[in-house]
């Protein structure tokens, strides 16, 4: 399990550098854009395409956020168990986001269908093929739906296999030893 784990989290600090660079391109093409404006020229769209950049880059986002401990979690009670009620709590808490997940991957999914089954379009200049951003939109929340669900059958095993130490540095609050 800790393999797995592993895997996990450098693949998703590997897809949290390529979000970056997506926002690193998006302000770079606005930036270019504003400069152009300067001189009376525009290349247009930027606008939508960094709009795009966003939705992908926070769907892709939420995963890395996941396996580095960076979600809001509102503790109270569990910093006042023990090792093995905090394990507990982390196990809740993991099991629920990772039902949050799979309902927004459901969710999404009916968007894109629509969206390819219409052949929708941006209703901009650009008329983008709405279907491109979409999918990659739709496929970050797929990929958050399948770390969460790894991470949540993960900490089953450890929490059944009382490995409740693992548990917190696999789910526990960032930060704390």
């Amino acid at each position: 399990m800790e393999h797995l784990i592993s895997w996990l989290k450098r693949t998703n600090e590997r897809l949290a550098v390529a979000a970056g660079i997506l926002l690193l391109i998006s302000v770079t093409v606005t930036l270019f854009d504003i400069i152009a404006r300067m001189v009376g020229q525009s290349i247009g769209g930027t606008d939508e395409l960094s709009g795009y950049a966003m939705a992908i880059a926070t769907s892709w986002g939420v995963s890395y956020a996941l396996t580095s401990m960076a979600h809001v979690r509102i503790d109270l009670i569990r910093s006042r168990c023990a090792l093995r009620g905090q394990a507990f709590f982390d196990l809740i808490a993991m099991l629920s986001l990772a039902g949050v997940a799979l309902v927004i991957s459901y969710r999404a999914w009916p968007v894109l269908a629509k969206t390819i089954e219409n052949g929708s379009t941006a209703n901009t200049t650009l008329e983008t093929p709405l279907w491109i951003p979409q999918s990659l939109w739709y496929a970050g929340w797929l990929w958050f739906s399948v770390s969460a669900v790894l991470l949540a059958v993960s900490l089953v095993y450890f929490v059944v296999s009382r490995q409740y130490n693992t548990v917190n540095e696999v789910a526990g609050v960032r930060g704390e030893s």
